[in-house]
């Protein structure tokens, strides 16, 4: 888990870009371990599906969230045969083979909000393995070569309550525009 996130509590990165999620939309949480991001999501109404390679982590989570056990690294996409979400979270993980398949799960409008350990970590704790880590502007060149929108992207050193090395980022998969589109699209900030 990342230093600034107490245990149990969601990330503070996700919950700033949460308003972009579609109300009632459907989210995946992968790689969600004990589900802080499934019951926050559940808790807003959203319909979560939570996906984690450890069966007991899985089996704790609350009623409302659809849990599936799954190695994401090993075979096939497991998700291909799942409609589209309106939000793919992703925290504290990190396994490139899946950056296509996180895209092309986001359905029009959809929001991906990714944070994890970043390259400069290994100075100051785990992950240390450059596997785990993401280079400078990773996330900012996966979203520009999977032709999603960068709403915002962090790249530097939490230092509470412990250093860690992070980058962050909100994107989004814009709908298509019509000939009637005249209005650019609106992503409001937070304040």
């Amino acid at each position: 888990m990342l230093a600034h996130a107490p245990t149990g509590a969601p990330s503070e990165w996700v919950t700033r870009w949460a308003h972009l999620v579609r109300p009632a939309g459907r989210v995946l949480d992968l790689a969600c371990g004990s589900g802080r991001h499934a019951r926050w999501f559940a808790g807003r109404g959203h319909a979560v599906v939570g996906v984690d390679r450890d069966a007991e982590a899985v089996a704790a989570l609350p009623a409302p969230v659809a849990g599936r056990v799954e190695d994401l690294e090993q075979g096939a996409w497991p998700l291909a045969d799942e409609a589209p979400f309106d939000a793919v979270i992703v925290t504290n993980y990190l396994h490139r083979p899946l950056w296509t398949d996180l895209a092309d799960a986001l359905a029009p409008g959809g929001v991906l909000l990714y944070e994890t350990f970043a390259s400069g970590n290994e100075t100051v704790g785990k992950p240390s393995r450059p596997d785990f880590l993401l280079q400078p502007g990773e996330l900012l060149e996966v979203a520009r070569m999977h032709g999603l929108r960068v709403i915002g992207y962090e790249d530097g050193v939490l230092e509470v309550p412990r250093t860690a090395f992070v980058q962050r980022l909100c994107a989004v998969r814009e709908v298509p525009k019509t000939a009637a589109d005249s209005a650019p699209p609106r992503y409001r900030l937070p304040a």
